[in-house]
């Protein structure tokens, strides 16, 4: 399998970028946390620990605390990919956080996005 050029990306680098996407469209960058942290189970510190120390995405969803269970339920199509079909394990958790930013940033409700959780 190809090793894909994102896996070796830190996450710092990527994370403003969610969160101009978000602000732009009139949410914020709490609603980005939020989402984030209900996906991969960091805390806020947890969370400001892996952008201060500019750990790669692999290494940011290794070092995740645990992968939301409702993450499965995480479907629809990002990069012209359908993400539930995506069969690497990383990219297809990159791809989950791809798609939570972007309901974040189309005005989706959070209990909708977080899959019924609050």
């Amino acid at each position: 399998m190809t090793r894909h050029k994102i896996f070796d990306m830190s996450f710092a680098s990527i994370y403003p970028h969610y969160v101009a996407k978000a602000e732009k469209k009139g949410r914020t960058k709490d609603d980005i946390d939020l989402v984030i942290t209900w996906l991969t189970g960091y805390d806020q510190a947890g969370l400001d620990r892996t952008i201060a120390d500019e750990i790669s995405l692999e290494e940011f969803f290794d070092s995740a605390p645990a992968l939301n269970p409702n993450a499965g339920l995480i479907t629809g199509v990002i990069c012209g990919y359908r993400v539930e079909e995506i069969e690497d394990p990383l990219m297809q958790k990159i791809r989950y956080m791809d798609k939570l930013v972007d309901e974040v940033a189309r005005g989706k409700k959070m209990t909708s996005i977080l899959r019924g959780s609050a």
